[in-house]
């Protein structure tokens, strides 16, 4: 089953770099610009009947920041799918106040590809027959 991950940030260097390093490890990507973007994508997927098996955001974004954002994903039909946050934020305050958003890892840029990838096997793996439904 091809895996699509939905990567939002700002910063269209870290959305090219990571989409980089995902598309040549066989992921599909689909890019958002900040939060409200990223919520729009998210229902253009869903439009299409697809599905997203994780979600990667930044934190420090315009229009709505990521903790934001995973709260809204959290109201929607996505919400039990992974929220990885990817972000130069390392304060345990902000990695506390990211978990209780609903965020399901914390990763801080800058990454390396290897401990990126790692990560998402993590948690893109899924038994037979279960799906994240949109």
């Amino acid at each position: 089953m091809e895996k699509n991950i939905l990567i939002v940030d700002d910063s269209p260097t870290a959305r090219t770099s990571i989409s980089f390093c995902l598309s040549n490890a066989g992921y599909t990507v689909t890019e958002a610009v900040d939060g409200k973007d990223g919520l729009e994508k998210l229902d253009e997927i869903k439009n299409k009947g697809q599905i997203v098996s994780l979600i990667i955001s930044d934190i420090n974004m315009p229009r709505m920041d990521g903790v934001t954002f995973i709260k809204e994903i959290k109201k929607t039909s996505f919400k039990f799918v992974p929220v990885l946050v990817l972000t130069t934020e390392s304060q345990e305050s902000k990695k506390q106040e990211g978990k209780e958003a609903g965020a399901a890892g914390w990763l801080v840029k800058p990454f390396r590809p290897e401990d990126l990838l790692w990560i998402i096997k993590k948690f893109t793996r899924r038994p037979h027959g279960s799906k994240t439904t949109t």
